[in-house]
Formats: C-alpha cells, structure tokens, sequence
C-alpha cells in the first residue's frame, strides 16, 4: 500500500488570507469559498465558489497575465467617502456592490492585470423571495452592476442574472470556465430562516 501524501494548500495572496480554502477532492484541486461581503484574488490553478440569491457576483479575470478573482456582494450602494481598506475586506464594506467591484477590480490589477485586457462574467441578482412584493434586491444589484461597468468602460462577456432561481457558480479564473448550477426553489419561509 503506497503512503499518501496530505496535500499542501498553497498560501493565499496577501490580504486574502482568512478565505477559506481547502483541497476539494473530487474535483482534485484547491478550491476557495466566498461568502456574502468576501472577495477573492488569485494567480494559482484554484476553483472559486459561491451561492447566490439575490445578491450578484462579478467573475473577472486578465487571461495574459493569469489573474483573476470573484465578489459577492448583497445590497448595490453604501454612500459615503471612504475607500475599502485591506482590514475591511473581513468586515461588511464588501456587502456593498460599489466597494466589492472597485476593491476586485484593484486587486487584479495590483497583481498585473490590465484594465483593457478584463474579462468579466456576472452572475446571481435572482428574486428568491417571491412573497416580498414591495422590494427587488436582485434588480437593484443587476443594474448597479452593470451601470457600473458601463461607466468604467469595461464589457461583460458572459451573464446568467435575474430570474426566480438561486445559483450556485464554480469559477476557474486562470482558464475562465464557470460551471452554474441552478437551485431548487426554497419557500420564502424557509430562505429568511
């Protein structure tokens, strides 16, 4: 019986450190799990996943300089003049769709990505709490998004957004394949639980 080694999860790039990140072995690699309000950056052979509701995440990646990274955030706007900071990233600023997409999009880019080379992919924005008549998360966070890359100039190539269903997405940045699987619908009881 040969001895099996343990495998070795690689470090993170700093300031991603408290991802939680483990060897997923199925799939036989390193896979990082975001959260709501966490963003994630890498230049290694990693899988990135999340599970959406009505919040959205971007999935951007520079395919010459192999760098890419995934948010998820909840809620479209926090209003105010302060920057995310490095320590912010484990707190609730990154909730807000205006500090995850500045704070994803410089973290690429402080690894060597270029903003005119970005590919970017969005998923989530669903309506999943069908009872809530009076209030639309999920389009607030889908138009936010993609008012936002339009201001700064920058293209979606792929998007599976709106909709009634929860997303569940896996994301290879380095390759750029995204695997989405849509959710059973769960009743607006059992979802606010």
């Amino acid at each position: 019986m040969a001895d099996l080694k343990p495998i070795t999860v690689p470090a993170a790039a700093e300031g991603f450190e408290y991802i939680r990140r483990f060897w997923d072995e199925s799939a036989q690699v390193v896979t990082a799990k975001i959260l709501p309000g966490q963003c994630y950056v890498t230049q290694q052979q990693e899988v990135m996943t999340t599970v959406l509701g009505s919040c959205v995440t971007a999935c951007i990646r520079d395919p010459e300089a192999q760098v890419g990274g995934m948010n998820h955030f909840m809620l479209p706007l926090q209003y105010g003049s302060v920057g995310v900071s490095r320590a912010d990233t484990i707190g609730s600023a990154l909730c807000y769709g205006n500090w995850a997409m500045e704070y994803l999009l410089k973290s690429i880019l402080k690894l060597g990505g270029r903003k005119e080379r970005l590919e970017i992919k969005l998923f989530g924005g669903g309506r999943v709490l069908t009872g809530i008549t009076y209030i639309d998360i999920g389009q607030q966070n889908i138009q936010f998004v993609l008012e936002y890359l339009m201001e700064e100039g920058l293209k979606v190539v792929a998007q599976d957004m709106g909709g009634i269903y929860p997303r569940k997405i896996l994301y290879c940045p380095l390759s750029g394949h995204v695997k989405m699987k849509k959710l059973k619908v769960v009743g607006a009881r059992e979802l606010v639980k």
